[in-house]
């Protein structure tokens, strides 16, 4: 016989998620007066920072564009905060909006009741019911590990980026990287600057861009000239750019797509790589491209051109996913084939019958902020003293 779970009303909305985006809605709802409850499944907020993010690690962008709403970055902290400066950050941010998630709290599934007009969400053996659900648990819920032929034969270390700490561990190693993203490159960078041969797998066409532009990041200025020039005249303008900066990419192995960098953003959801000093070394050999893999071999790999090679390590730079299809019973606002929002950002934060979604704008911090701002303005408008009242029982 089956118990029937504990149920606990809750008076406003429940957000799954104490990341960056569970937080700023939470924050955001606080300050138009309105209570919620964060479920989070680890036992700290932030925990993909805290727990599954190397060391050296430094944000991309400017920290002007990578504040949370309501409360900017000290101003003794560096144009771009290291992980540990964006930790404190966070600590802080939570602390200053009394925000105190339920830790611990594995969501199994959420459904909506449409015979009584609420959200139903199962965790740890309680049901939560509420009239608003969000969805905070982002794009980076879950490592994601591809399967490659022969991967079990391999008997060296194998691990994700969410697993990697630090360069020190393999100095004297020969390492492959697998992914030729932001993380891929600044994971083989670490590599190189202490002590090991990274190798860097490099499959697709990618766009690589200086990270400032005569002391102007790139991101920002992308930005604002978006607002006065069509997109292809900023795309044109920023090629200019990295080729006059950069060089000739292409002969390193590092090809482009046909179409600019934010255009290609926009089709494939590929983030430029913005070049924190990678490309030095691969254009001096300290860092190797080679392509894509074949197969695994007891030692090492090999490669689709037909060369193998041994490696002491290979660390998987694959990216992250949305685990959302894996406990959300709804089929209309997401999709359940990559679990992201059926809609485009700016339209991708509001479903029906009191779903939200942030986190999910493949936009980062800035896209993050301003869906958390529209939530929390949304649920203000229906937030009324009969909802106040509601019972809420922990």
């Amino acid at each position: 016989m089956i118990s029937k779970a504990k149920q606990v009303w809750v008076p406003g909305p429940l957000i799954v998620g104490a990341g960056p985006s569970g937080l700023a809605v939470a924050a955001c709802l606080e300050s138009k007066g309105v209570p919620s409850i964060i479920l989070e499944k680890d036992l700290c907020i932030a925990s993909s920072w805290k727990l599954r993010m190397y060391e050296r690690l430094k944000l991309h962008l400017p920290k002007q564009f990578c504040e949370l709403p309501h409360l900017p970055f000290p101003k003794e902290f560096p144009t771009y905060p290291t992980r540990e400066q964006f930790i404190s950050y966070i600590d802080s941010y939570a602390k200053a909006f009394c925000i105190e998630p339920l830790f611990g709290m594995s969501v199994e599934s959420a459904a909506y009741d449409a015979g009584i007009g609420f959200w139903k969400v199962r965790a740890n053996g309680l049901e939560f019911i509420s009239r608003w659900l969000i969805v905070a648990t982002g794009e980076n819920a879950e490592a994601f590990r591809p399967e490659i032929t022969g991967m079990p034969d391999y008997e060296e270390v194998i691990l994700h980026t969410s697993e990697y700490k630090k360069g020190d561990d393999f100095r004297g190693k020969k390492v492959l990287v697998v992914g030729c993203g932001n993380s891929g490159m600044e994971v083989c960078l670490d590599l190189c600057n202490n002590g090991a041969q990274p190798s860097m797998v490099v499959r697709d066409k990618l766009h690589i861009l200086p990270r400032e532009i005569l002391g102007i990041s790139t991101f920002g200025l992308s930005m604002f000239l978006l607002r006065w020039l069509p997109m292809s005249h900023v795309d044109s303008f920023l090629l200019l750019c990295g080729r006059l900066l950069l060089g000739d990419t292409e002969k390193f192995g590092l090809k482009r797509p046909k179409i600019g960098p934010l255009q290609f953003k926009m089709m494939s959801g590929k983030t430029p790589v913005l070049d924190v000093g990678t490309l030095a070394k691969i254009k001096n050999g300290e860092i190797k491209v080679v392509p894509g893999i074949n197969h695994f071999t007891s030692k090492g790999i090999e490669f689709t051109d037909g060369r193998q090679e041994d490696f002491d390590a290979v660390i998987l730079a694959t990216g992250y996913r949305s685990n959302v299809p894996s406990w959300l019973k709804e089929e209309d606002f997401f999709d359940q084939r990559d679990g992201y929002p059926k809609t485009q950002f700016p339209n991708s934060w509001k479903g029906k019958n009191g779903l939200y979604a942030v986190g999910f704008t493949r936009r980062g911090l800035l896209g993050t902020s301003l869906e958390a701002r529209w939530i929390a303005e949304d649920i203000a408008t229906q937030w009324s003293s009969e909802t106040r009242h509601l019972p809420y029982e922990l």
